[in-house]
Formats: C-alpha cells, structure tokens, sequence
C-alpha cells in the first residue's frame, strides 16, 4: 500500500451502568464509565497525532456519557459512523466497510488507551505484503485487525468472542478464507482492575491513568450500592 490506511476505532459510549461491566463490578458504575471515558480520549488523543484518515464507529447514546462534551468534540474533527448490526461481529464488519477508502483499514477498540502512534505505524506493515494484520491480545483475544479489503472481515462470523482463543480462532478463520496473516506484537487490554492498574502504569501521564490513580484500591473498592 502506497497510502496510509483508514484508523478505525471502535467505541461504545462509556455510560455508566453501560460501560466496562467487569471493571464495574470491582470499582463501580460511575468510576468505571469515567475510566471508559478517559481511555477512549486516550485513544483518539494517539490517533489523532498519528495523523491517519479516522473513522469513529459509534454505538450507545453519547449525550448520556462520562465526559460526552470532551468526546464529541475531538470526534467532530473526524468522521463518526453509528455500528449497524444485531450482534457485536456483525457490527464489527460493517464499520470495516464503512470505514473503507480503499487503502486499507486498521482497527482497535477503546481497551488500549496506552497504544502509542508507533504501535499502529507497526499493526500497518504487515499490510504491505499481506491481506490482514492481527496483534493478539494478552488476555487471548486481539486488540488490532488490519485488512486490505473489508471482505476479509466476513470470516469473523465463525469466530466465537470474548474468548480465551479468541485471537487464535481469529487467525485461523482468516487464514482458512485466503489471508495472509501478518503478525503484530500484542498489547494488554483492560477488562478488569488488575488490567486497569497494569495499563495505567504503561502510560502514566495519560487521563485513563489519571482515573484509576483517583480510585481507592481494589481491595477496598466495591460496586455502587
């Protein structure tokens, strides 16, 4: 590819009782929804440096969210499609085709926010030579998907989410429908306060570490009454 390719991030309003349930469970509703909040501006802060075209692939009310105000403005500069789609794949594919500009899309979620512009820069290359990029997930499942074409994505149907194998099963549908598969080194995500205080410490000056450092510890913190 001779162009850079479409950034696409994948993102639910971080509404409190919404956003990041197992983090919730631990810290609570409001505290989590702020962290969802700060990692997804975290997020587009990086993206936006990286100077890429970006796509915003919305879902959940962003009016109702922790720090909608800050959000909607920085994704006013971008363009902002809703996700269509019954189930979470499904609208994974779909945003793939409606981020397309036929250079290629790379595509993360709003559960890095410690990703850096080298990090994407990297999850590119394979693309030069091959039809997809996967960088796994250190929990099992993946935290980037490149594709040269959106099509490739049509082989996430078989791929069961959420899972431990996750990034593996991924991999392997890909590989099955025709891909080349280029590897990316993986990054931890954060679904659970453990993974939250470990994700903070890599960028220490971000917002989403700011959130956690105002959170009482994990053996002292609880779910909202």
């Amino acid at each position: 590819m001779s162009d850079e390719p479409t950034l696409l991030i994948v993102a639910r309003a971080p509404v409190a009782g919404q956003a990041k349930s197992r983090l919730a469970a631990t810290v609570g509703d409001e505290p989590a929804a702020q962290m969802a909040a700060a990692a997804l501006l975290d997020t587009l802060e990086t993206a936006e440096a990286l100077g890429w075209p970006l796509v915003v692939a919305m879902t959940g009310e962003l009016r109702d969210a922790a720090r909608a105000e800050e959000i909607a403005a920085v994704c006013a500069r971008h363009r902002v499609v809703a996700q269509r789609g019954e189930d979470f794949t499904s609208r994974l594919i779909a945003a793939h085709h409606d981020a397309d500009a036929g250079r290629g899309v790379v595509q993360i979620g709003m559960d890095t926010p410690q990703v850096s512009a080298d990090d994407l820069r990297r999850a590119a290359v394979p693309l030069e030579d091959h039809e997809a990029a996967l960088g796994p997930a250190e929990d099992g499942g993946w935290w980037v998907l490149g594709v040269r074409e959106p099509g490739w994505t049509r082989c996430l149907t078989e791929v069961p989410m959420s899972r431990p194998d996750t990034g593996a099963q991924t991999a392997a549908a890909l590989e099955r429908s025709g891909a080349r598969v280029g590897r990316v080194p993986p990054l931890a995500d954060v679904d659970t306060w453990a993974d939250a205080l470990a994700v903070a410490a890599l960028r220490p000056g971000g917002r989403f570490a700011a959130e956690v450092s105002r959170t009482p510890d994990h053996e002292q913190a609880g779910p909202s009454p």
